[in-house]
């Protein structure tokens, strides 16, 4: 059974870090009001809008985001710690990571795309995570909605979630523990210390901008690692800028038809459960998911997601 942190109540404070990518202030700007206008305090961690240029645009040195990190899980003051964005980065922390405090007062680490790595670490832990929007996201169009059921988790609401049939789905009844996250971060950390325990659980998987035959690679992967004879279900969220622009006329989509097809191609041989078009990923609608957490599917004419 996965820990769960505490709700959060009106005034707590939410940290927010940089542990990949760096950002820009005004990027934030509009994140930053919300997280304010649902009642809670945020905290700005020192690095921030710190700026490390590396052959990547890193917000800051490993150590200045391992220092925020820390600081932002450990610290008794801190009710939630919530990326600003993803990119590249995370892994670089994982070895660096003290839990010492945060075992003692867990509390929810917020995020996505290259957070991937610090979920399945705190998972590894025994702790769950959401995996929903970051704060960056909020400055170029994504829905309120994506942020109003995150916060509802945050304050001890379990989202519900009810979607239209797809044709590449397997029907089927599935209850199991969520785990996954951005699938280039699981390939990532196939054969590590901190890749996801698979077996039994329910899979989770959404990428953006993938060649199809990248796509196909990872996937092939999973198959190699022995991942699809471990699952008891799958589901596969936003799969956008897939392929080439000048190509694919779904480019700009959240669900790309052809990476599903790749995807439910590979998979065919076995009969688990599988949701595709999950609304979740480098998605303007991104309905926030638990990593960790228990979730019953049933896939039908129609799909139902409770946790």
């Amino acid at each position: 059974m996965k820990i769960f942190p505490k709700s959060l109540k009106r005034g707590d404070k939410i940290a927010i870090i940089s542990p990949a990518g760096s950002v820009e202030p005004t990027q934030l700007e509009k994140g930053i009001k919300m997280i304010k206008s649902k009642g809670f305090e945020p905290i700005l961690g020192e690095n921030l809008y710190t700026k490390f240029s590396n052959g990547y645009n890193y917000a800051g040195t490993e150590g200045q985001r391992l220092k925020d990190i820390n600081w932002a899980l450990n610290d008794s003051e801190i009710s939630a710690v919530w990326a600003s964005r993803g990119g590249y980065g995370c892994q670089h922390l994982v070895e660096g990571l003290n839990l010492k405090e945060f075992t003692k007062d867990p509390k929810w680490y917020i995020g996505y795309s290259d957070n991937t790595v610090i979920q399945s670490c705190l998972l590894k832990k025994g702790f769950a995570s959401i995996h929903g929007q970051t704060i960056k996201t909020s400055s170029f169009g994504v829905t309120e909605e994506s942020y109003d059921l995150l916060v509802d988790i945050l304050k001890g609401k379990k989202p519900k979630y009810s979607l239209e049939s797809n044709q590449f789905n397997k029907k089927g009844n599935i209850e199991g523990e969520l785990i996954g996250g951005n699938l280039a971060l699981i390939y990532a950390l196939l054969g590590t210390k901190y890749s996801f325990d698979f077996k039994d659980k329910i899979l989770f998987i959404e990428d953006i901008g993938e060649n199809f035959y990248a796509l196909d690679r990872m996937i092939m992967s999973l198959e190699l690692a022995g991942v699809f004879k471990k699952i008891k279900g799958l589901i596969v969220g936003g799969m956008t800028n897939m392929g080439d622009e000048k190509d694919n006329k779904q480019y700009e989509e959240s669900f790309d038809g052809f990476a599903n097809q790749i995807i439910a191609d590979r998979i065919s041989k076995y009969n688990f459960p599988v949701v595709f078009n999950f609304p979740n990923g480098h998605i303007k609608d991104n309905r926030p998911l638990i990593i960790g957490s228990q979730v019953k599917i049933k896939v039908n004419d129609k799909v139902k997601v409770e946790f």
